[in-house]
Parts: C-alpha cells; structure tokens; sequence
C-alpha cells in the first residue's frame, strides 16, 4: 500500500469525526490554475518593477496610473482562470461540515468561483475595486480618459481592494479568522509557504488550542515539522483524493474531542 493512500486513511478518519473544519490556503492552489505568484507575475512590461514597489499606498501616491495600470493587467490574468479540482474539493468538503471556515491569502476569487460560500479573505480581491478616500467597494464609475478613474460619490481616486504592504489586514477578516483558529478542531494549511504573516501564525494557534494541523503543499514548509501530519503532494492531487475518500467512508462512531 502506498504511503499517499495510508494517510488518506489517517486523514479521512480524522475529518469523518470532525464537527468543526478550518482551512487555510496560499499562493499554491492559485498557481494550480495557472495564476502566477506575486513575483512570478512580473514578465513583459512589469520585468522591469519590484512589486513591492507597485503595492504600497505611497507608489499609489506617488503614480496612481501605474500602479493602476499594473493591477488591471493582473486582473485581467485572474480573469482568464479557472478553478481547478483543489478548489472544486474545498467548496464539496465545505457541505460535509457543521463549521467550516475557508481562510485564504489569496486575491483571485477562484474559491468563491468554484462554489465555496463560508471564505474569509484576509488580503482583499482584485476583482473588486474600492474608494480610496472613502474606503468603499464601487461597482461602476463613468468612463473618463483618466487613470484611475475616480469615485462616483465623492471623486477620490479608485484603488484595487487588495492589502497593499504597509497597510493593515482587514480587522474584521483577521479577527474572524483568529477565532475560527482557535476553536477548530482540524485546521489544514494548503499550499501556502507558512512564511507571510500574520497567517502564518494561525496553523500554531490552531495546535495550541488542541487541534490536528494537516498541512498539504509540494514543499516543506516552516510548519512541516510542527503539523501533525504534512502531504506533501498538491492541492488538486490530495484534495480530491481525500474527498473521494470521506465519500466512500462509512459513517463513524466517535468523534473529535469538542
């Protein structure tokens, strides 16, 4: 027997018992569908920029239309893709679960797209766009040969919501999603590099409250030898694969500790 298939076993006894599911996901699951890392985007005309140097409130002062200009050649990168099976899984696992809590750091979408409902975005989504003096999401603007466009309520300048470095998290994600990491009684991290915080933290929070921290990326990661189990395969090789197998389990007598 493979060592894959002997912890799909482990894994799938674990979740079958579980009430309560928090996943956390990163850059890795997005790359599965073909959207490139942060610093992997940065080809043709943006070679020559440090997206740090784009992605800060002070290069959106210093030339809004670049910065603009950048993150519409970006989303127009997300809006060519598509969610692949880990994604597809995690919106199937989410109905298996009284409590289930998707956490990502991602800023595409995909998982909303692919049918997940219960996601806290802790670094925004660039699909969306919001007032930057104002602080709230604008679904449309009048068209104008400026860049960017401006706010139709009060004609501050348009911004992606995303969390720029410098910035901080969303008060309201992040302290959601420190709840749910502390009351979690199986917490996966899935192809995320556990490096950026403060999400990097919440697999340790999770195991200080007694939970089973289940890591899946291809890599070790910093988490890898603190998590109480890590496949190392990716999101959309292990996701349906564990998914398969809760749907093929009989039903379990016992359940975690609550």
């Amino acid at each position: 027997m493979s060592p894959d298939v002997i912890l799909t076993s482990e894994l799938t006894n674990i979740l079958s018992k579980a009430i309560r599911v928090v996943v956390l996901t990163g850059a890795g699951i997005s790359a599965e569908s073909g959207i490139p890392t942060f610093r992997e985007a940065q080809t043709g005309l943006w070679s020559r920029y440090d997206p740090e140097d784009l992605a800060t409130p002070q290069a959106f002062d210093r030339d809004p239309g670049v910065v603009w200009e950048w993150y519409a050649w970006r989303r127009e990168l997300v809006s060519r893709a598509t969610p692949n099976a880990g994604h597809l899984a995690l919106a199937a696992l989410e109905g298996r679960f009284p409590e289930f809590t998707l956490i990502t750091q991602n800023v595409d979408g995909l998982h909303q797209q692919a049918g997940s409902r219960r996601v806290i975005e802790l670094h925004g989504n660039i699909r969306r766009i919001r007032c930057s003096a104002e602080n709230i999401i604008v679904d449309a603007w009048p068209v104008t040969e400026e860049i960017p466009p401006r706010c139709p309520h009060c004609g501050g300048r348009l911004r992606p919501d995303v969390v720029w470095f410098g910035e901080s998290l969303p008060r309201q994600a992040l302290e959601a999603a420190w709840q749910a990491a502390g009351s979690c009684q199986v917490f996966l991290s899935i192809g995320t590099s556990s490096l950026v915080e403060p999400a990097a933290s919440l697999p340790y929070v999770a195991l200080r409250s007694g939970a089973k921290v289940i890591e899946i990326n291809p890599q070790p990661t910093p988490l890898t030898p603190q998590a109480d189990f890590s496949w190392q395969q990716p999101a959309g090789v292990a996701l349906p694969a564990l998914l398969a197998a809760l749907e093929n389990q009989q039903p379990s007598a016992g359940a975690l500790p609550a």
